[in-house]
């Protein structure tokens, strides 16, 4: 079998982009241990191909106006429709219910560790309906396009062509500040590349879930002398920089496999169980081991990057969708579990974000399309939970909320505004935010208040 580093690098339990940071011997990493009394961290759980919120969060009441209540959400839905008997019920709020696969987000948002925000998509500036069908106001480039609404949530400048997303450029601005020790980078990604967490100066830091101890190789003695032959090609000089940089990304991926692994050796396992055969549970728990070293390498903020797919279910969505929920809901509670285990419960913020929601409206397939407008997800100990933030959209045909007759809902909150508001949390000035969300100051309101 003949050795392709680039293949290596793939299934290598780290990976990292152009950071450099100061690297040291494991034994000297102890000295530059911070308290952990202002440690924070922010975990980005990505839906990719566009979670349908409208079945996420549905309305519970028994309301029989045309656009409110059970019954009208029925009426419309129709084939999608879940039954009320299966719906789970707020307690603080019983006139909305989950979906029957998220038990455990009900009862996270019971006990006050879960928020939902309600109709949020990418907005360049506040956008009525009227102006949206008129073509007035600037809207987001290519909405309804999955890479590009990807990139948007993820870049927040609501444009696909920004080579940074907002986590790289908070790591930007933050890092000299609270980990200008630190031996990885302030993001680090368990579910590869993403523009989520680039930065015009720093890179991340990239996991393979699982395996942070060591490159993936089943030759068994032969391992360590590929590994060896490996970095030594590295230290060669090839006259040509994009080789040369791209050497550098890949020893970088080296270091910070070993810097990783030395860290995680050192402690005892978690305790906390996480389900199996959960691709997401094991980003989530290969996130709360790096969490748990956080000291030895030197780090007071920590930006994670998780994702799960695919949600683009044009077809036969009640059973994707619900099988996709189930891994959802273990997954989210096991990781709060193992953050109150580590007793950062109240220094990690987790969200979701997705490409857009789905149309109210089915399809011909038992699916639904793309839109816009959706609903998401905040857990964590500093939450203020167990409310519904934002405006829960009229479900109504070619209604105040739907742009194209379909159920399509305008969103009423941006996603800069969301992302502003863990940012603010998470330790961002206000003077940086213009910088880091361009088109915040078009919004009057720039912090929502559920943390």
């Amino acid at each position: 079998m003949s050795f392709n580093r680039r293949s290596f690098i793939r299934y290598a339990s780290l990976a990292a982009a152009g950071h450099v940071a100061g690297l040291r011997p494991f034994g000297a990493m102890n000295g530059l241990a911070e308290s952990a009394a202002d440690y924070k961290a922010l975990v980005c759980i990505f839906f990719y191909g566009g979670n349908d919120s409208n079945n996420l969060l549905v309305p519970f009441d028994s309301s029989n106006s045309d656009v409110t209540g059970y019954a009208n959400y029925a009426r419309i839905r129709g084939p999608l429709a879940l039954p009320k008997s299966s719906l789970l019920q707020l307690g603080p709020d019983p006139s909305y219910a989950l979906h029957p696969s998220l038990p455990q987000i009900r009862s996270l948002f019971n006990s006050g560790n879960v928020a939902l925000i309600a109709n949020v998509g990418t907005l360049i500036q506040p956008l009525s309906r009227a102006q949206y069908m008129e073509g007035q106001g600037q809207t987001p480039t290519n909405l309804f396009s999955h890479p590009d609404q990807q990139q948007e949530w993820q870049n927040a400048t609501q444009t696909a062509t920004s080579p940074t997303g907002w986590a790289g450029r908070i790591a930007d601005k933050l890092t000299s500040t609270y980990n200008p020790g630190s031996q990885i980078p302030l993001v680090t990604s368990a579910f590869g590349d993403s523009i989520f967490c680039n930065g015009a100066t720093t890179s991340p830091v990239a996991v393979q879930p699982g395996n942070v101890q060591g490159g993936a190789c089943s030759e068994g003695a032969a391992c360590a002398g590929r590994l060896a032959t490996a970095q030594h090609l590295l230290s060669f000089s090839s006259g040509l920089s994009l080789v040369q940089a791209d050497n550098q990304i890949t020893g970088d991926a080296y270091k910070y496999m070993n810097i990783l692994g030395d860290a995680v050796r050192s402690v005892a396992p978690l305790q906390t169980d996480f389900p199996a055969n959960n691709g997401l549970a094991a980003q989530l728990r290969q996130i709360a081991q790096i969490i748990q070293v956080r000291q030895a390498l030197g780090v007071r903020r920590q930006i994670f990057f998780a994702g799960l797919g695919n949600f683009d279910t044009h077809a036969n969505q009640l059973g994707i969708q619900s099988g996709l929920l189930s891994l959802v809901g273990p997954a989210m509670s096991a990781f709060y579990e193992a953050t109150k285990e580590l007793g950062v419960a109240d220094s990690v913020t987790s969200f979701t974000m997705s490409d857009f929601s789905r149309a109210l409206q089915p399809n011909s397939n038992d699916g639904s399309d793309h839109a816009w407008g959706g609903h998401h997800m905040i857990m964590g100990g500093a939450v203020k939970g167990g409310r519904i933030y934002g405006t829960y959209p009229t479900l109504a045909l070619n209604g105040p909320s739907d742009i194209d007759g379909n159920g399509r809902w305008l969103p009423t909150t941006a996603s800069t505004q969301y992302a502003a508001t863990l940012a603010s949390w998470f330790g961002v000035p206000a003077a940086d935010m213009p910088v880091i969300f361009p088109s915040i100051n078009s919004f009057a309101t720039k912090h929502l208040g559920f943390v």
